[in-house]
């Protein structure tokens, strides 16, 4: 019933945000602090009473759609609940209620408002969609698989247990989810008089009298079958998230971090189950997540997906909204899928380097200046590495579509490269097009220059092979590349930084020879602190490109 909401701030700073139709799944990723879990709070708050929450600082609004009169007749029945004992009930009105309460209401006005939420939109959602609403967080989610009672054959089932021990196909649907997530049997134990129980079986129920009996071979099979309290938090999550989805009947679920306690392939599993669930059930789920896995999950599943990448620094805050199709695209190339390129949708920022060494070492630098020097250093980043410096560019071009800040280090012998590897490059960093032919230009020259020394470029010392005047022309071009984020070694190549230690070899070698020669002793007299210059200079100016929020080279 929920159509689609708007945040409060749109894709750029600056940019009024425009609403998002929702999908049966929304995933709302993004670094740290970024709002996630703050967002699924405010959406929740607004389904409870239907007002827009004057201190919400994410939310800007939620609209609904009504129910024709048959459905909304039916979605009464699921929150109606009889008298107690003595209870009076007032002419024409019903009870209605979840674990968020109860109240009498009059049901002619009810159903009206489930047919015409605008209407009366506080009434609404305080009357209806409040017990339709139903947020899980780390605790909450292992709670739900407590035992809970057994409540009256002879009313309608008022809890996912009772919904599910009468419910012969939602519970195999269930029995299906655990058996292939962990190797066990999900099954409804009725045999403490007056609870029901999850207890997890070797082996399925004969059948479903087997399962749902109290006669002796009933107890005996629930007996021989673990239950499942002695089972870890990580099966319990999952088991209580799935019952929930597949019994639960909340038209608006919430989930904050269903990760939490989950192996990664089972976060993929929870995400493929939980949106294939939404899909066929007509919920609207909504999802904050720092796990990868869970959102290739929700992809792979085949259900419409909303991403929302939010970010949040120096009191700017942007949201924008990542194409499903475009994600997939990301995990179907295998150089991206073996980079883990898809972990930078929770990163503030990302570098990709030319190898593994160079990944290696530049982010050693950055934790060091992140430690000693911390306004030099990059916060929230993910280093990743290329193949080569080709393959920097295949990796910087989706992120920055994505929205994410993401540069790319590649040594100076990316200045030989011309015609489309050059302009590929360019592209791939949202250089406008107009600029390629003088960059191409200046390019050129400057590597002409560099062949008329005799000297290799990437070897023997970079720009500082160049007469002074060549130089100054080397190192526009540099600065103008790094204004798009393309961070070019000066010196040539990685073992060209921290000459002064006296590092030897070449690619992983040097790496070993190096960061012996930094130290790894924070309190010992050879361990190396950062100085103003050279490759501690050089990440300060990659931060520097990164953080600016009017940086060139993200598409709008």
């Amino acid at each position: 019933m929920i159509t689609s909401f708007q945040l409060k701030f749109g894709r750029v700073p600056g940019m009024p945000a425009t609403p998002v139709a929702t999908t049966p799944v929304t995933v709302f990723v993004g670094p740290n602090n970024s709002g996630k879990s703050k967002v699924l709070a405010e959406i929740e708050q607004y389904c409870r009473n239907g007002q827009k929450d004057a201190s919400a600082v994410l939310l800007h609004d939620l609209t609904f759609t009504g129910l024709p009169e048959e459905k909304a007749l039916q979605a009464i029945e699921h929150i109606r609940q009889a008298p107690n004992p003595g209870e009076s009930v007032h002419v024409d009105h019903v009870f209605v209620g979840s674990r968020h309460g109860r109240q009498q209401v009059p049901f002619r006005d009810l159903t009206q408002f489930i047919q015409n939420p605008n209407s009366n939109l506080h009434a609404f959602c305080q009357w209806f969609f409040r017990h339709s609403t139903l947020i899980l967080d780390g605790r909450s989610r292992i709670n739900l698989v407590n035992q809970q009672g057994a409540g009256d054959l002879q009313q309608a089932p008022q809890s996912s247990f009772q919904v599910l021990f009468r419910d012969d196909a939602k519970r195999h649907e269930v029995r299906r989810i655990v058996s292939e997530a962990f190797g066990s049997y999900f099954v409804i134990d009725p045999t403490s008089l007056g609870n029901l129980r999850i207890r997890l079986s070797q082996r399925p129920p004969i059948d479903d009298m087997e399962e749902r009996g109290i006669h002796a071979e009933a107890v005996q099979f629930h007996a021989n079958a673990q239950l499942i309290d002695q089972a870890s938090d990580g099966v319990k999550a999952f088991t209580g998230i799935i019952t929930e989805v597949m019994a639960g009947d909340p038209r608006a679920l919430l989930i904050d971090e269903p990760e939490a306690f989950l192996h990664p392939s089972l976060a993929s599993k929870l995400g493929y189950e939980v949106s294939r669930a939404a899909l066929s059930s007509d919920k609207r789920v909504f999802v904050s997540t720092h796990s990868p896995t869970f959102v290739m999950g929700c992809i792979q599943s085949g259900a419409p997906v909303n991403i929302i990448r939010l970010t949040y620094r120096d009191g700017v805050a942007t949201s924008r909204v990542l194409p499903s199709d475009e994600i997939l695209e990301l995990m179907r190339n295998p150089l991206l899928r073996s980079t883990g390129v898809l972990s930078g949708l929770f990163y503030e920022f990302v570098v990709v380097t030319e190898s593994d060494a160079d990944r290696a070492f530049y982010q050693e630098v950055n934790e060091r200046l992140l430690r000693f020097k911390p306004e030099w250093g990059i916060p929230n980043c993910l280093f990743i590495n290329a193949q080569n410096k080709q393959t920097v560019q295949t990796i910087i071009r989706p992120l920055r579509q994505l929205g994410i800040p993401a540069a790319g280090i590649v040594d100076i012998d990316v200045l030989k490269d011309g015609g489309s590897n050059w302009t590929s490059l360019l592209s791939s960093a949202n250089v406008p097009a107009i600029s390629h032919g003088s960059l191409a230009t200046m390019r050129t020259a400057v590597k002409q220059a560099m062949d008329n020394t005799g000297r290799d470029m990437k070897r023997e010392g970079g720009v500082g092979i160049l007469p002074q005047a060549e130089r100054e022309a080397a190192l526009n071009l540099l600065k103008q590349l790094g204004e798009y984020g393309i961070c070019v070694v000066p010196g040539g190549e990685l073992e060209s930084w921290l000459p002064g230690l006296g590092a030897t070899g070449h690619g992983p070698s040097w790496l070993i020879s190096v960061f012996e020669k930094m130290g790894e002793d924070t309190e010992a007299d050879n361990y190396l602190r950062p100085s103003a210059n050279d490759v501690w200079g050089f990440i300060y100016g990659v931060k520097a490109w990164l953080v600016d929020s009017g940086r060139k080279g993200i598409p709008a």
